[in-house]
């Protein structure tokens, strides 16, 4: 007789369980839970004012949570700065970026984490090393700029985000936070993302990729986490939901339905606009029963 043993469970590298955070009176978020395994992309979806950025700010060690527990690694965690989260490999990218437009790029990489050598009794910057080391990074990242010396406010949106990106992979990041990488980019440029976050992800990191778009989030995505003013109203894996049921969701399917009748009971240029939001609804696969008179 064989016996077979089961593989011990993995551990996320990040875990959130029932985390709430109120200011003052103000719940910001009530009741949140997050994993985010090596190798994954949890996407957090949410509309403005969703708790997004809160969200965020617990996991990179701006905020405690008010209630709920953190854990990295299986351990319990409370940072007092992102430094902290940094230091235990959490990295955030947000959507300014933090970096000098008119600093060279590998300036900008190497910003506040610059490499020095000694030259008798001085230490001066190695700035042979530091562009060789950009230029490798980027490379691995997917991207090949004929000079890391140029401005780094002369790159396309899509390429900045990739420096942030393989930035925060050099200096160790096992958790990378993506905050809205594609809200400001065209077609094309968060196509070229969302290339870079699927790298990430084949590179062994867990990814937060923070989004209000699911045609962003779903083609990349393992975990869907969908916000709410403050509260999770689905949490799913990719085989439990399909970009349409995604993006119906966001969409909020029962108030679009409401909204419908609203305006068709507000005269002729309400009407219209409710054909046009029925059009809308239909296009994103949204169902509604019609009511009387409708």
């Amino acid at each position: 007789m064989t016996t077979t043993t089961e593989a011990p469970a993995k551990t996320p590298l990040v875990r959130l369980t029932a985390c709430d955070k109120s200011y003052g009176n103000i719940i910001a978020l009530g009741g949140i839970s997050l994993e985010v395994d090596a190798g994954e992309v949890t996407c957090v979806l949410g509309d403005n004012g969703a708790g997004k950025s809160t969200l965020i700010k617990i996991i990179a060690g701006l905020h405690k949570p008010s209630h709920g527990s953190y854990e990295v690694d299986g351990v319990p965690v409370t940072f007092d700065s992102p430094r902290e989260a940094l230091e235990r490999g959490i990295a955030t990218v947000y959507q300014d970026l933090a970096v000098v437009p008119l600093m060279p790029v590998w300036r900008n990489f190497f910003l506040g984490n610059e490499v020095r050598k000694r030259l008798g009794p001085v230490r001066r910057l190695d700035i042979d090393f530091m562009r060789k080391t950009t230029k490798k990074e980027l490379l691995d990242m997917g991207i090949d700029l004929r000079d890391v010396d140029q401005p780094i406010g002369t790159l396309s949106g899509g390429e900045r985000q990739c420096v942030a990106i393989s930035r925060a992979v050099y200096f160790g990041a096992k958790v990378l936070i993506l905050d809205e990488p594609t809200a400001a980019l065209g077609v094309k440029q968060s196509g070229v993302v969302l290339k870079y976050i699927v790298q990430a992800r084949e590179r062994g990191l867990g990814v937060i990729f923070i989004t209000h778009n699911p045609h962003h989030a779903y083609p990349v995505g393992d975990r869907f986490l969908l916000l709410k003013r403050g509260k999770a109203i689905g949490y799913y894996s990719k085989d439990e939901i399909t970009r349409d049921e995604l993006t119906a969701q966001m969409a909020g399917g029962a108030e679009l339905d409401e909204l419908h009748h609203e305006l068709q009971r507000g005269g002729k240029a309400a009407a219209e606009a409710a054909h046009v939001l029925e059009e809308e609804v239909q296009e994103l696969g949204i169902t509604h029963e019609p009511t009387a008179g409708s």
